[in-house]
């Protein structure tokens, strides 16, 4: 079968440049993301290092939060081309600041905050209008295949990024790390201005920017089931089972592994989920019992999560991280999926912004959840503990949610409908 037939989304000039260009600026982000974390970690004592890490999360997702609601109006609103464009040139600003202060050789830790809060600020506004524009670059058909190679594009990023940040870190220090997200960003923006016939704003925006704007988009999000049963479980989810932040302490106390062993924990998570995000490129439209799939494999991550929090071998703890990518990345498509295709194109964008908050809340709050547990209780068990915390929050939303338990692909899909031809 034609490699086409697979990726009839990329046939698409206008995902194919974002879709490329995106590849390079999210490797650089999470390069940047590892460095951010790794640079806090040098600058405080060991005794303290835990809740410094905890703190981390709490200045990213605190802007979020407050340009959540908003950035999502403006995404429905304003041509977002443009508005991604203002974002990445900001976010590029941001890590050059960040490089410069690495450079200097300054130890101000609340200055790495600040440079942190700024990017999640300016990430707040980008994120929607960069995905509310993807139903826009390919028809409704091959939605659920532009879906899966963001999903492959995101997790090979989160392969590259830290992996390579943990080579430039152990090279030349966190300051480089910096300086190449900077320079990523470009690529984006050269996307976006070559392409072409994309419309300058959503069909059927209201009267624009305004609380009225804003409040509907809440009132949408809340009054779908599946939506708000996706988004409760998300953030429920990786608020408890989150054990990004405390991967310094695992590499440096537990396992032993310094800077390169970092990087390759860092990017575990995400081998296993590009050999997920390749499986489900071809399947995502096939998977009939979708809520219980999802279900299914947000438990999975929950109990992988606990196996690392318990292991001290090297290679196990490399293997239970990747089962956490598998187990997210197939969530992950399910979900989005759901919220497109119930969504209309004048809503995306403060759909996503409303998602935004679940999907960075439950991440970010669960660092500083994380980073408590283990300043006061220690690394391993803060991490069995949030695996635990997310097998149960399955059963719960499971149980609260019956719609979700019931969600079943309705519709034959076109590859299908052509099959049944004679």
């Amino acid at each position: 079968m034609p490699l086409a037939d697979h990726v009839p989304a990329l046939r698409h000039r206008n995902f194919r440049l974002l879709w490329l260009s995106q590849l390079v600026s999210m490797a650089g982000s999470m390069m940047q993301s590892a460095a951010i974390l790794w640079h806090v970690s040098l600058l405080v004592p060991a005794a303290k290092r835990g809740l410094a890490l905890g703190m981390t999360g709490a200045v990213r997702i605190l802007p979020i939060v407050v340009f959540s609601i908003v950035s999502g109006v403006v995404a429905d609103h304003f041509d977002r081309r443009k508005v991604m464009m203002v974002t990445q040139s900001l976010m590029a600003l941001a890590a050059a600041a960040l490089a410069a202060l690495s450079f200097s050789g300054s130890r101000a830790l609340w200055a790495v905050y600040l440079l942190a809060g700024l990017s999640s600020a300016f990430w707040a506004f980008d994120g929607p209008s960069r995905q509310s524009l993807i139903p826009n670059l390919v028809p409704r058909e091959h939605l659920p295949n532009a879906i899966s190679l963001n999903t492959i594009m995101f997790e090979v990023a989160s392969i590259a990024g830290p992996a390579i940040g943990g080579m430039v870190i152990a090279w030349g220090g966190v300051g480089w790390a910096y300086a190449i997200n900077a320079v990523s960003f470009l690529f984006v923006i050269v996307a976006l201005l070559m392409m072409r016939g994309v419309a300058v704003r959503p069909e059927g925006t209201g009267s624009g920017v305004s609380m009225h704007a804003a409040l509907e988009g809440l009132r949408f999000v809340f009054r779908t089931p599946l939506i708000r049963a996706t988004m409760l479980l998300d953030f429920f989810a990786t608020f408890f089972a989150s054990a990004t932040a405390l991967l310094p302490i695992f590499a440096q106390d537990v396992l032993k592994v310094g800077a390169q062993g970092y990087g390759l924990l860092s990017a575990a998570p995400s081998v296993g989920a590009v050999v997920a995000a390749a499986a489900m490129v071809p399947l995502a439209e096939r998977i009939r019992r979708r809520g219980p799939v999802l279900m299914a494999w947000v438990a999975v991550y929950g109990a992988a999560t606990m196996v690392f929090g318990l292991s001290r071998n090297f290679a196990l703890s490399f293997l239970c991280l990747a089962v956490t990518g598998v187990a997210d990345t197939v969530s992950v498509v399910i979900r989005n999926l759901v919220r497109q295709l119930a969504t209309p194109d004048s809503m995306r964008g403060r759909m996503t912004s409303v998602n935004m908050v679940f999907f960075m809340g439950g991440p970010q709050l669960g660092e500083l959840e994380a980073g408590l547990v283990a300043q006061g209780f220690g690394a391993p068990l803060s991490v069995v503990t949030g695996g635990i915390g997310c097998v149960l929050s399955v059963l719960w939303v499971a149980w609260r949610t019956p719609a979700l338990r019931a969600y079943r692909r309705e519709e034959p899909t076109a590859r299908e409908l052509e099959r049944a031809q004679p």
